[in-house]
């Protein structure tokens, strides 16, 4: 019984996680535990210093501006440090201890706040924080002042080194036009009091696009030049997963750079990262989330990442700033930008790269190196998804989709592992006849496959077409928002986390919890059971030690997809079922006896023998 075809299907699976798991071990768990020794560090810090200053923590030293204010592009500093004494407020503090303009439109709710201008209060009304339809809605945007302060800002800066009065964070403008809504903008005007008037018009759509038109009138008697900016500004290093597949940090497309994408570390090591160019967009993205400045397509513009590691906490920015514009005296200049800031939905995505004429904005999508399997998966299942209604379900679908599309190489896969099985006798005979000679072994064997025109590596293919898929599924589900929260039937209520159920107290009937990695939920146990039976049906490797080996195989595989997205342990599920009915059949027309079959008929029956009285009784 030769063991090449099943050697080389599961090896190559194995390879394939193997390589996964030994990243995960190896590279991303020691990153991210560095990541939150630092963040603890810096946390036992700031609480260090609110002890040492005697401030309770949540209160706000009157007098103190917020720490961390953003500095224009340009400017030799990015933020200041913590002020002593100053503590981060709660939220909903922060936001009411300035004036301030709603936002309220189908995607969004939030406020802008009149002191500095600064979009820095965004809530996502679409999404929650948990799966529980009570939880609250995701919180994206926050102010100076607050634990995770993240904001955008927009302004003019000074060119030509002249002294010119400009608004900066300090500023305090007055709003026209209620609340900020899709279909009514808001216009802040400022007045220097040495003859230039500043407005900022601001609009935007029903989801995340807003649009910022910025004014300068010149009534003074001299020209003056201005360069418009606008930046975003994060305070604190999110936490991040820090997997391969998924890009999170500083992005964007810049000029002739074209794409460019910095972790948190590098912005923080090199401190300071600049490009010049014209169209495109940066900005810093999250997961599902992002926040992403778009100039003008024609302009000029400078554009920087920046970073500084503080003592309690780390500051990063990405910002742009446009060619100087001259004002000459009785006109008025204006700069039109845009800010996408919410959840990175494909399809809106795409929409506004077409609408909006932005280069390249797909890319804040990360789709891999395999993006033409990646990207078209997608769009399958959505597509599926919005015929079905059930993302899980459309799963399912795309898994026939690819078996029928496989359909003819897993038959002549299968035909051939059916005739090497009819064959285990005589190959058997071979091994037993020339037991003491390998060669000749190898030589015998191989002479049976050419004469009864079997290819022994023909069991493997179905699987190795599958593995990119498998990759590919893999990343749709871990990076597209439109899965996440995706519930499919009973205890799945998203698709892209994975199984939350454990044998290890009987699937939640016994009362306690368990270590996480003994997390082996009910999927992941059927789809251990659906490998073992489709192993059942593939010629046995002749060598003992291989059998115990592949006999093991489907208990590895167990434990090795349980933390994987519950919506690609049922791929794997459902595919190896489809599997086993396609062998089964046809090694039944093939005329190959399946004994796997029989051991089950024999055991009910046994069973049923065992169940009766017994003579007499």
């Amino acid at each position: 019984m030769h063991s090449d075809n099943n050697r080389n299907m599961f090896m190559a699976i194995a390879l394939s996680m193997g390589v996964l798991l030994a990243w995960q071990i190896l590279y991303v768990g020691p990153k991210v535990r560095e990541e939150q020794r630092r963040q603890e560090q810096a946390e036992l810090l700031r609480q260090q210093q609110q002890r040492e200053s005697g401030v309770a923590p949540g209160a706000v030293t009157p007098g103190i501006e917020a720490p961390g204010a953003a500095s224009a592009p340009g400017s030799e500093t990015l933020a200041p440090p913590l002020a002593p004494g100053l503590a981060a407020s709660p939220r909903e503090t922060a936001i009411a201890a300035t004036p301030r303009v709603a936002i309220d439109t189908p995607g969004i709710r939030g406020t802008i706040n009149l002191k500095g201008a600064r979009i820095d209060d965004i809530v996502l009304k679409r999404y929650k924080e948990t799966t529980d339809r009570e939880s609250p809605s995701v919180t994206f945007f926050s102010p100076a002042g607050t634990p995770r302060p993240y904001y955008a800002e927009y302004g003019w800066a000074p060119a030509g080194g002249e002294k010119v009065a400009v608004p900066g964070r300090d500023t305090v403008w007055t709003a026209a036009g209620g609340t900020l809504t899709q279909n009514s903008p808001i216009t802040l005007t400022w007045d220097n009091g040495a003859g230039l008037v500043f407005r900022r018009v601001i609009s935007i759509d029903e989801n995340y696009l807003f649009k910022v038109r910025q004014e300068v009138t010149n009534t003074t008697g001299a020209p003056v030049a201005l360069a418009p900016y606008g930046l975003i500004s994060r305070h604190g290093t999110p936490a991040v997963e820090g997997l391969w597949i998924l890009h999170e940090g500083p992005i964007g497309v810049i000029g002739e750079e074209g794409y460019t994408y910095l972790t948190y570390s590098e912005v923080l090591d090199e401190r300071l990262k600049t490009y010049t160019g014209s169209g495109g967009w940066l900005g810093i993205t999250d997961k599902y989330w992002a926040a992403t400045l778009i100039p003008d397509q024609g302009a000029k513009y400078t554009a920087r990442f920046t970073g500084r590691d503080a003592s309690t906490t780390q500051f990063y920015q990405a910002d742009y700033l446009l060619d100087p514009i001259t004002v000459a005296p009785g006109q008025t200049a204006t700069s039109e930008s845009r800010l996408f800031a919410g959840a990175k939905r494909v399809h809106l995505i795409e929409g506004y790269q077409e609408s909006e004429k932005i280069e390249k904005f797909e890319l804040l999508i990360d789709w891999g190196w395999f993006y033409f399997i990646t990207k078209p998966l997608f769009y399958v299942i959505d597509y599926l998804y919005k015929l079905l209604g059930n993302f899980g379900v459309a799963i399912l679908a795309v898994t026939v989709l690819v078996k029928l599309l496989f359909f003819p190489l897993a038959n002549k896969s299968y035909v051939s592992m059916s005739k090497m099985k009819n064959l285990q006798p005589e190959m058997v005979r071979i091994q037993e006849r020339f037991k003491d000679d390998k060669v000749k072994q190898q030589q015998a064997i191989m002479e049976l496959y050419r004469k009864e025109k079997v290819n022994p590596m023909s069991g493997c293919l179905p699987v190795l077409v599958q593995i990119p898929v498998f990759f590919a599924l893999y990343k749709v589900l871990y990076i597209s928002i439109e899965m996440r929260h995706a519930p499919f039937f009973g205890w799945i209520q998203d698709l892209s986390a994975k199984d939350p159920t454990t044998i290890f107290n009987l699937f939640g009937l016994l009362p306690f919890g368990v270590p996480d990695i003994l997390v082996i939920g009910v999927w992941p146990v059927i789809m251990g059971i659906t490998m073992w039976l489709q192993m059942q049906l593939n010629p046995a490797p002749a060598d003992p030690i291989q059998q115990k080996i592949f006999a093991w195989m489907p208990l590895l595989f167990t434990f090795m997809l349980a933390p994987f997205a519950a919506g690609l342990v049922i791929y794997w599920t459902w595919n190896n079922i489809l599997s086993v009915l396609q062998q089964y059949v046809i090694m039944r027309r093939q005329g190959v006896k399946i004994e796997l079959w029989d051991n089950l008929k024999g055991s009910f029956s046994w069973l049923k023998r065992s169940g009766k009285p017994a003579d007499g009784a």
